[in-house]
């Protein structure tokens, strides 16, 4: 008999994801996966599987959710209130979800796209390599579509069901969000990259797993607003006529035809993501050859946390 997890309610944007669909750009489809992969990633190594195994991912809010077996559950993201049959849990470790029991997952503070992972991953039918859903293509996932209350889920064999808890801090640097220019830079004259530069922005709440828009000092492209299209990336930049930056995300189209004046840099791309609606910030120009020991430096960091899962009563951190 096969194990499976119930949706009992759902928050907003709930949807399957995992680690993402990889070697597909070329054809047009988005390489999706979680949005904060390094939060992801510390759900499925609480709950004893996979860093890229699939789970729930979920914006500003997250449901309530019920199991047909005993399984061991982890939430991160964010700090939010977190009950089992009305009993408060701690976000950022394991608890054990007994058959029958209620989960309930609050509001995120702080923070915008939380991760519910259980043990055993959910382990609907991959599509191209993955279990993600792509929203606008109807791809992956359960049946390419949001989750929805009533929805059941198919789960794997979990492993030793041991709670477990972070023993090293992963906090999330402060700082201005790093970007490396181009690929159209050139469209942008001196005073507009130091219009993009000094900002400040600000996080709109029109955004979804395709895309964010930011509000702020208007860009203008010396050269036009229209290119022919060409490749984008997750973190991409747009720059349409409005002058208001568009920064692709996860799910985000694989060509357009808006100039980019920027990409944001990996290390910084959750970091943006999770940034509430109304937040404030700063962009901050960087080499490529930089940006890339950024990120090696902050796989390390992600890596030590990952090492570092003890038992819960040790101290513990979230970020």
């Amino acid at each position: 008999m096969s194990r499976t997890l119930k949706i009992l309610r759902h928050g907003p944007l709930m949807t399957i994801q995992d680690g993402g669909r990889y070697g597909f750009r070329a054809f047009g489809v988005s390489t999706s996966g979680a949005i904060d992969r390094a939060s992801h990633a510390i759900a499925n190594a609480l709950v004893g599987n996979d860093f890229e195994a699939a789970a729930i991912e979920f914006a500003l809010a997250g449901g309530a959710i019920e199991a047909d077996e005993d399984v061991m559950i982890a939430v991160t993201g964010g700090a939010c209130r977190i009950e089992i049959d009305g009993q408060p849990v701690a976000p950022w470790e394991s608890h054990i979800l007994r058959k029958g029991q209620n989960l309930e997952i609050g509001a995120l503070r702080g923070a915008v796209w939380g991760y519910l992972a259980i043990s055993g991953g959910i382990t609907t039918t991959p599509v191209l390599g993955s279990r993600s859903t792509h929203l606008r293509t109807g791809l992956g996932g359960l049946d390419g579509r949001k989750l929805a209350a009533g929805d059941v889920l198919p789960l794997g064999k979990p492993g030793d069901l041991e709670l477990l808890a972070l023993g090293l801090p992963y906090f999330r640097r402060p700082e201005p969000i790093t970007v490396v220019p181009g690929p159209q830079d050139d469209y942008f004259d001196r005073e507009t990259w130091a219009t993009f530069t000094t900002g400040p922005f600000e996080v709109t709440a029109s955004r979804d797993r395709m895309a964010m828009v930011l509000d702020g000092p208007p860009l203008t492209a010396d050269k036009g607003h229209d290119i022919i299209s060409d490749a984008t990336v997750v973190g991409s930049i747009q720059v349409p006529g409005s002058g208001k930056p568009i920064v692709l995300s996860a799910d985000g189209q694989t060509t357009g035809g808006y100039p980019k004046i920027a990409t944001v840099a990996s290390v910084d791309l959750a970091r943006l993501a999770q940034m509430p609606s109304g937040q404030h910030f700063r962009f901050k120009a960087i080499s490529a050859d930089a940006a890339e020991e950024l990120f090696i430096h902050d796989q390390k960091r992600l890596a030590d946390a990952l090492n570092s899962l003890c038992r819960p009563g040790d101290r513990r951190f979230w970020g």
